[in-house]
């Protein structure tokens, strides 16, 4: 029976950034991925967006992983020739009575020790971006764009490069604790089964990840939580520069409808937040147009319903249901040798090499 050091059960940007990591010649490891290739689900459905790490409560991985893996996403970035941009954002009241949560995010943020963010006056609002409409705003000068797709085919090529072995189009259908580590249980996308062992496994099967920890004797409840997006079309390149977002949503369920610009400098409105039942459902409905529409002319006031377009949608695999507060990310050692990461979602992309680093110390 063919045996592996390692399995990492999920291609999407975390399991390959841990791939990347953790993989050496001689070492023996294997990445399943149920889907015919690599990062097609959350990983590639997102804003796209590297975050400063103001909004996740002091001494949670979300916060301690954001701030880190922000760092070194741009290193890697950079070093790397991957397209990413160092856009800034603002984070805009548009009423007074939101100007405490301005107020209380700047004050999380140092915390954090994200040191760069400040609160600006109206008259720099005004000097920094003319169009929108805000009465009070948090600057983050450290927060930027990248290529998703170009930063997980980075780290494709670094695992592999270092032999480890990539099994696209199988899906994990059962787990056995044996001596040693793991029997591994996969049908492929012909109904062909193949089993292996291994020694080490690592769950980042994203929206699937409760699903494979249960497997192994956990009791994980993931909630898909559906972000829809809308294009902009018809407003003048340049007329915004910076990332444009609300005040957050309360119990971090999400941070509002907000404005992001591509690397090609496209505009774009979500995402917004939607509880839905398991499944993979990425239509876009049509009437999302009036509601984002609605949510976004009060800072983008030269919006007209015209500009927007239903465009796509992600969905988040959330440890925390509609009515629950704040959960943090799952890395831990539920059994000797399994690892799982559940609940890895915003601010996943700008976390992930600082994600893959945490593992690997876990490993050694």
């Amino acid at each position: 029976m063919e045996k592996a050091d390692i399995t990492i059960i999920g291609a999407g940007v975390i399991g390959l950034a841990i791939a990347a990591e953790i993989a050496e010649p001689g070492l023996n490891i294997f990445i399943l991925e149920k889907n015919p290739t690599h990062g097609s689900a959350t990983s590639s459905r997102n804003s796209e967006v590297i975050h400063s790490g103001m909004y996740y409560p002091a001494g949670s991985l979300k916060a301690s992983l954001c701030v880190a893996g922000r760092t070194m996403l741009y290193e890697i970035a950079a070093h790397n020739n991957i397209p990413h941009k160092k856009i800034g954002k603002l984070v805009v009241a548009t009423k007074p009575d939101e100007t405490e949560e301005i107020e209380r995010l700047h004050a999380n943020a140092r915390k954090n020790d994200v040191r760069s963010v400040a609160i600006i006056s109206t008259r720099k609002i005004a000097q920094m971006e003319p169009h929108i409409t805000a009465c009070a705003a948090l600057h983050s000068p450290e927060t930027g764009v990248i290529s998703a797709h170009a930063l997980m085919n980075y780290f494709l090529l670094q695992a592999k490069s270092k032999k480890a072995q990539f099994v696209y189009n199988t899906e994990v259908v059962r787990i056995e604790k044996e001596t040693g580590g793991y029997r591994i249980f996969t049908e492929n996308s012909k109904n062909e089964a193949f089993e292996f062992s291994s020694a080490v496994v690592i769950n980042a099967a994203g929206l699937e990840s409760d699903t494979i920890a249960n497997m192994a004797g956990g009791d994980y409840q993931l909630h898909y939580c559906k972000g829809d997006y809308c294009s902009i079309s018809g407003i003048k390149q340049g007329t915004v520069q910076r990332l444009i977002y609300p005040v957050p949503v309360k119990n971090h369920v999400g941070l509002g409808v907000h404005l992001t610009i591509d690397l090609a400098g496209r505009l774009k409105l979500g995402p917004d937040t939607a509880y839905i039942s398991r499944g993979e459902n990425y239509a876009v409905a049509p009437e999302k147009v009036h509601l984002f529409y609605q949510s976004a002319r009060k800072f983008l006031p030269f919006l007209k319903e015209e500009n927007v377009n239903p465009d796509m949608s992600g969905i988040r695999p959330k440890l925390q249901g509609p009515a629950d507060s704040f959960r943090d990310f799952i890395i831990q050692e539920d059994r000797p040798g399994f690892i799982n990461l559940v609940g890895i979602e915003s601010p996943g992309l700008t976390s992930s090499p600082a994600v893959a680093r945490y593992v690997k110390k876990m490993l050694t």
